[in-house]
């Protein structure tokens, strides 16, 4: 999807059955008439990891830069840490005792090429796109195809 000064709407989910356990993000983007949708599922992950990966790969899937990019998230760990601005604290102190240091990184990389805002959706309350990504992300996490999670640390 290119992406110049146009508004793109993305839902996103993560799942982990387990937490940690085998796990997996759904995502949902819809731009106009157009309408993508991206799943992996992963070995051994958290339900956190997952969000957060969710909204990576949405980004980064979008082509060029400057779009306007409206993220429904229903974790309230992805979408406060960037809206109330702790996770540019974070990145300050080196993320010191803070988790997933690798994909906070990884987001803070993305999230400046857009205008992006985030909009916290209670989960499962009907949402059609908050649903759907809620169905793809557990159904990565069930497939049998999932890849490593290399980022993740169970010592952490």
């Amino acid at each position: 999807m290119s992406s110049s000064s146009h508004k793109i709407t993305v839902y996103t989910d993560g799942s982990a059955l387990g937490n940690p356990g085998p796990g997996g993000y759904g995502i949902v983007l819809q731009s106009g008439k157009h309408r993508k949708e991206l799943a992996q599922g992963f070995e051994l992950t958290t339900n956190n990891r997952m969000e957060l990966m969710a909204v990576i790969v949405a980004l980064e899937s979008l082509n060029g830069g400057g779009a306007d990019v409206t993220i429904y998230s229903d974790s309230k760990y992805v979408v406060d840490a960037v809206e109330k601005k702790w996770v540019f604290g974070w990145e300050k102190k080196g993320f010191k005792k803070k988790k997933n240091p690798d994909l906070w990184k990884r987001f803070l990389k993305i999230y400046p090429k857009h205008h992006v805002k985030f909009v916290w959706v209670r989960g499962h309350a009907g949402l059609p796109g908050n649903e759907r990504c809620d169905q793809l992300a557990v159904e990565a996490a069930e497939s049998g195809v999932l890849i490593p999670d290399t980022g993740y640390d169970p010592e952490a």
